[in-house]
């Protein structure tokens, strides 16, 4: 078995560019206020270049009096496409400020959060939802110079998300509303949120409560949703988000019944895939990428210790109407 290759240090650099550890520190740190002379940087590179020298988390780290990593804490939210535009957002825009993102799942880890932040060495821990007091302590214990979580700053009002799409389907003149709730219990706290906005707008307009009706995401669940709500009168359904409208297409389809003809459907997200939907989908949109850049911006101000204020980071939920409803 051929041996492991030696490990390539700064002190092998050292000797190549023929400069010392401290240049080569210096140099590769890129440590503002040091006058190295174009000629010794350009040696210093190359010699890197050629070694194949990596610098390692902890020199770094040494050198700026923190790592660079910033830890996203996921706990049992589903990652729909527009979280995942968020993170993806998140970790472009963390980057070109020389951080580095790492995500979390923390409902597949029992380790505690303050001992996965203290194995990768993080800076900076950023929540989805709100750390307890106890977290936020053994975070900072553990060396963690910035605790943050978004919370509402990140996520649109779940109430008016269901608002907008009851008071749209309201006025398309729909008296007998439905709404399809997801199966997964992770997603029952907003589905809730959701239609509870929307049985607000019908009491507000006089109209039927909402039928809720859980919507699997097959077709047989989808066409017993439609099922009842058929035999309920309701002619326009509220889904809790794109894929779900999108099962109730088709069960509508498996009962020979079309949208909005015999069912309007309105969903949430705008999915890329929601335009492409028979018929193309209603939604409300949020925009959760812009959501990410803003989020790093917040992050990386905080770390340089100036005052990191959150305000809303996402634009208010809009509808965009398409043939569903």
């Amino acid at each position: 078995m051929k041996p492991p290759a030696k490990r390539i240090t700064s002190t092998d650099v050292a000797r190549a560019a023929g400069v010392s550890q401290t240049t080569v520190s210096l140099v590769l740190n890129d440590k503002p206020g040091q006058r190295i002379p174009t000629d010794t940087r350009r040696r210093v590179l190359e010699a890197a270049r050629q070694l194949n020298y990596r610098l390692r988390g902890s020199a770094r780290t040494l050198a700026a009096g923190r790592s660079n990593v910033v830890l996203l804490a996921l706990s049992g939210m589903p990652i729909s496409p527009s979280v995942s535009s968020f993170i993806e957002h998140f970790g472009s825009s963390l980057a070109t400020r020389g951080l580095t993102l790492v995500t979390h799942l923390a409902a597949s880890d029992a380790r505690p959060l303050e001992d996965v932040s203290a194995a990768v060495d993080a800076s900076a821990v950023v929540g989805l939802e709100p750390f307890d007091e106890q977290t936020a302590e053994a975070l900072h214990h553990v060396g963690v110079d910035l605790v943050l979580a978004v919370g509402a700053d990140l996520s649109p009002p779940q109430k008016e998300i269901g608002r907008l799409q009851a008071r749209h389907l309201l006025d398309q003149g729909h008296r007998h509303i439905g709404y399809a709730l997801p199966e997964r219990q992770a997603l029952r706290w907003s589905a809730e949120e959701r239609l509870r906005g929307v049985l607000e707008v019908c009491a507000e307009r006089g109209a039927d409560p909402a039928v809720a009706q859980p919507t699997g995401l097959d077709r047989v669940g989808a066409a017993r949703a439609v099922d009842v709500w058929r035999r309920q009168s309701v002619t326009g359904v509220c889904a809790y988000n794109d894929e779900i409208a999108i099962a109730v297409l088709a069960g509508l389809h498996a009962h020979g019944l079309t949208a909005p003809d015999d069912l309007a459907v309105v969903g949430v997200d705008d999915i890329p895939v929601a335009r492409l939907a028979a018929p193309p989908l209603t939604t409300i949109a949020f925009d959760l990428g812009a959501a990410g850049g803003r989020l790093a911006e917040v992050v990386a101000a905080g770390l340089d210790g100036e005052d990191a204020e959150l305000n809303p980071l996402t634009a208010g939920p809009h509808l965009l109407v398409r043939r569903s409803a």
